[in-house]
């Protein structure tokens, strides 16, 4: 991969030239570890091959401490040149009229017509480009362990809830963790807008794509956090508080769970444990009970705030370039688990089989109207409500005492107290 990577970076700095004396940039991003890490350090290689001079600060853990960050650093007059943001945040920041503008270059290298035509809206929040995408990632993916499911005696993995369900009966009694997970906002979240799309994708829209309250409240979701509860409850071991987010897939790779509900740059973690896909690990859709393809959106995204130095404007343009060739739409997503944001990206050669399952089962979702964008992964709703909704869901995960009933109208109250 490191040796694809370089020939790639020196072909495209052939490509690219100096697009001036010295384009430079220092990107505030959350990308501090594993495979998450190992992709951003890709476009920092291609970046600097390519002319630019490269500087970053990470912030580690929860979006809310690069936004803590970001707010703290306009404050004082210094916004960063490229940010990492997504979803309704870009429009939110775009609104401060801070933000750069793309459109020349948009233009130029015709992004309209090769970027997922799901992610225009987001990337241009009031018709203008001031964001680029750097991929496509898949949420409900459910990861199997070939291995731990013939011992179970489980035929095949499971496509509805109440084959999961069943599933996971059998794992238990055969003495093995059904499900792999660790106790967080995010993972909890992820876990529970799996179960509720699954479940009854309009209640989804309904509670977190549109945010009403009333749908929050509903049996459905009483419905969702009852399996919620079982799961937590029957299917996930003890180990799960205060387990390292990482190490989640490793269980399913080395034959210690079943299953794990995460998005694909799963996929990442398990290439860097040496897993290999069909043998160690099986990746489907998460199960649904109506019968359709699905595909919950999450996308990660550099927004670019306007700058004086022309240095920084001119890493801007190299920057936003770099992230939209097919170059690094390649070898980002190789390293990252997702997939490209350019539709005219081949899947055929280099990337993972699951990879190039989510590209197929993206274009059936849209086609069957079943797309939707990621709430637990900040797609949707405004991150105030979403917080508001993460810490009741893990209030619920975290306090066994706490009917589906209590659950769904403490979501509820939450989102209302910040209205």
């Amino acid at each position: 991969m490191l040796k694809t990577a370089l020939a790639v970076t020196i072909t495209y700095a052939a490509l690219v030239g100096a697009a001036s004396a010295e384009p430079k940039t220092n990107i505030l991003h959350q990308w501090a570890t594993g495979s998450d890490a190992a992709a951003i350090a890709k476009l920092g290689e291609m970046f600097t091959a390519a002319g630019g001079t490269w500087e970053q600060t990470s912030i580690a853990g929860h979006t809310a401490n690069t936004l803590a960050k970001l707010r703290a650093d306009v404050v004082a007059g210094n916004a960063p040149p490229a940010v990492q943001l997504k979803g309704p945040e870009i429009a939110e920041w775009n609104e401060t009229g801070m933000t750069a503008n793309l459109d020349d270059l948009a233009a130029a290298e015709g992004w309209e017509k090769v970027v997922a035509p799901e992610l225009l809206p987001v990337m241009k929040p009031a018709g203008h480009w001031v964001a680029a995408p750097m991929n496509i990632h898949r949420i409900n993916w459910l990861w199997s362990s070939p291995k731990v499911l013939q011992e179970a005696g489980v035929a095949e993995v499971p496509k509805t809830w109440a084959e999961f369900n069943a599933a996971c009966d059998k794992v238990v009694a055969a003495g093995k963790i059904c499900i792999a997970h660790s106790t967080a906002d995010w993972t909890d979240s992820t876990v529970f807008e799996v179960v509720v799309y699954g479940q009854d994708i309009d209640l989804y829209k309904k509670a977190f794509v549109e945010g009403d309250v009333e749908a929050m409240r509903s049996e459905g979701m009483v419905k969702a956090l009852t399996q919620l509860r079982k799961m937590t409850s029957e299917y996930m071991d003890p180990g799960m508080v205060g387990r390292d987010w990482d190490t989640m897939s490793h269980l399913v790779g080395r034959g210690e769970a079943a299953f794990h509900i995460m998005g694909d740059w799963t996929i990442g973690l398990l290439t860097a444990g040496g897993f290999k896909e069909g043998t160690d690990y099986v990746c489907s859709q998460a199960p649904t009970d109506w019968g359709k393809p699905g595909f919950i959106l999450n996308s990660d995204s550099v927004v670019f705030f306007t700058q004086k130095d022309q240095d920084y404007i001119d890493g801007q343009q190299l920057l936003a370039k770099t992230i939209l060739s097919p170059e690094f739409q390649t070898v980002f997503n190789q390293a990252k688990g997702s997939i490209p944001a350019r539709l005219d990206v081949d899947l055929s050669q280099g990337f993972n089989p699951c990879q190039q399952l989510s590209q197929k089962d993206l274009q059936a979702s849209i086609e069957a109207g079943t797309l939707v964008r990621s709430m637990a992964h900040n797609m949707t709703i405004p991150q105030k409500y979403r917080g508001a909704i993460m810490d009741t869901v893990t209030e619920f995960v975290n306090t066994p005492s706490m009917s589906p009933e209590d659950g769904a109208n403490a979501m509820a109250d939450a989102v209302e107290a910040q209205m």
